[in-house]
């Protein structure tokens, strides 16, 4: 067994990485790696000035070809011996031009050899040796794996309090009924009539709430099931290898992005009404009587400066209640989106009177809106991409969960999720407006 896999060594070794072939005049470039002389000049044609290695993609000055007579006699006697050379599996092989895949195209999310990337089809996009790429695509898994779990564990915990719920009520509701029945036989014929109905009145009730429960259950089940389902192939794709943890990642992918982490039937149960705080407001932000609207105007208004007031050049205000607990929802509507837009939260102990850095680690978790981009505030910058313009927004915010997400109130669709966010003091809603922006609390 040892003498087969040095042997199979040995005819790797004299194997073209270009040809797949057994070398024919074999020549060194300055990289140090060996090539047939055809077929690293046929590489290198039209190239003026950069020769870059075909294997590791090292730039040589130029075409320096150092012939390798010792590499060639070895060949010629494994061709006596009548010794195929090795070639690498029939999996990673480019189903285009025969080569081993070695590389992984970040524009179009597949697998490619050495021909394709100087192909035109890839000439432009940027690529990076598999085993890189699947490293950054399998952190890029963990992290949803984390999210998925989550929310699996607060699915489950969602059916086990519907289910009790349900059970409560329904204990309730057959004890009134027997208590019904037992005053309506000490008034025997007098109240018969009121005990009829009243008895249909609670049937009816049993039958709407048995038909809301099994629709409830039903559906918070077939989302266990989905997401246990997704759960599970993302497991098996991070132990994978790197050639099959790729193929089909852009899919896998796609399917976590479409996911919605909070059903909007579950998080509406948790909505608070939020109004904005006026000793927070910056002068040049106008808010309305009671608090549920907020406009930006050009001229700052003369208003007497607080520690809790922002005083600084960036148009913020907070809401008048902050959170160090529970889960929270609340929405709000973009009626002018104007230059500039931030929804989101903000810690306590924010900065309110110098440079504000907004990302999560100066105590900013929020979502904006900028010449029309949209991304999410963490460090670096997110960029986003939502199906649909989003004109209301919807502010989750799980405290114990560490979990603050932002979606188009309208459609559901998850615009953003900051995961194992490191809560740890008051939170409270957080809003900028600049160059006309204009929003209300709904």
């Amino acid at each position: 067994m040892a003498a087969a896999a040095q042997l199979g060594n040995l005819q790797e070794e004299a194997t073209c990485s270009i040809c797949l072939e057994y070398f024919k005049d074999p020549v060194m470039i300055d990289c140090g790696h060996n090539f047939c002389r055809s077929c690293i000049t046929q590489s290198w044609e039209g190239r003026d000035g950069n020769f870059p290695c075909p294997q590791c993609r090292e730039i040589s000055s130029g075409k320096s070809l150092r012939p390798n007579r010792q590499l060639g006699n070895v060949a010629e006697m494994l061709k006596q011996l009548h010794l195929p050379p090795v070639k690498p599996p029939e999996e990673n092989l480019c189903e285009k031009h025969e080569e081993k895949l070695r590389l992984f195209c970040a524009e179009d999310q597949r697998m490619i050899c050495l021909v394709c990337q100087d192909s035109n089809d890839h000439k432009t996009h940027p690529a990076s040796p598999i085993e890189e790429a699947a490293q950054e695509h399998k952190v890029k898994l963990q992290e949803w794996l984390l999210v998925l779990k989550k929310e699996e564990v607060y699915f489950l915990e969602s059916k086990l309090k519907e289910e009790e719920q349900y059970k409560t009520m329904r204990i309730k509701l057959r004890t009134e009924k027997n208590k019904i029945e037992s005053e309506f036989e000490k008034l025997q014929q007098l109240l018969k009539e009121n005990e009829q109905t009243l008895h249909r009145r609670l049937e009816e009730m049993e039958k709407k709430m048995t038909l809301i429960e099994n629709a409830n259950i039903t559906k918070l089940s077939n989302q266990i099931t989905s997401l246990k389902a997704l759960i599970t192939e993302i497991e098996k794709k991070s132990e994978a290898p790197a050639w099959e943890l790729l193929k089909d990642v852009r899919s896998t992918l796609s399917r976590c992005n479409n996911v919605k982490i909070q059903s909007p039937e579950m998080m509406k149960i948790y909505k608070v009404m939020v109004t904005l705080d006026p000793d927070t407001a910056q002068p040049r932000l106008l808010l309305s009587e009671g608090g549920r609207r907020v406009r930006w105007t050009d001229t700052a208004q003369t208003l007497t400066d607080t520690p809790k007031r922002f005083t600084s050049f960036w148009p913020c205000v907070l809401g008048s209640e902050g959170f160090t607990s529970g889960r929270h929802y609340w929405e709000v509507q973009l009626l002018r989106e104007g230059a500039l837009w931030h929804v989101g939260v903000a810690a306590e102990s924010v900065d309110r009177k110098g440079e504000i850095t907004w990302s999560p680690e100066a105590g900013v978790w929020a979502v904006e809106r900028w010449k029309g981009q949209y991304s999410a505030l963490t460090s670096p910058e997110t960029p986003l991409s939502p199906c649909d313009k989003p004109l209301k927004l919807g502010v989750y915010l799980d405290y114990e969960g560490g979990l603050l997400s932002l979606y188009n109130a309208d459609s559901m669709e998850l615009l953003y999720s900051f995961p194992q966010a490191p809560f740890t003091e008051r939170l409270f809603p957080y809003f900028w407006l600049s160059g006309g922006a204009e929003l209300r609390l709904v």
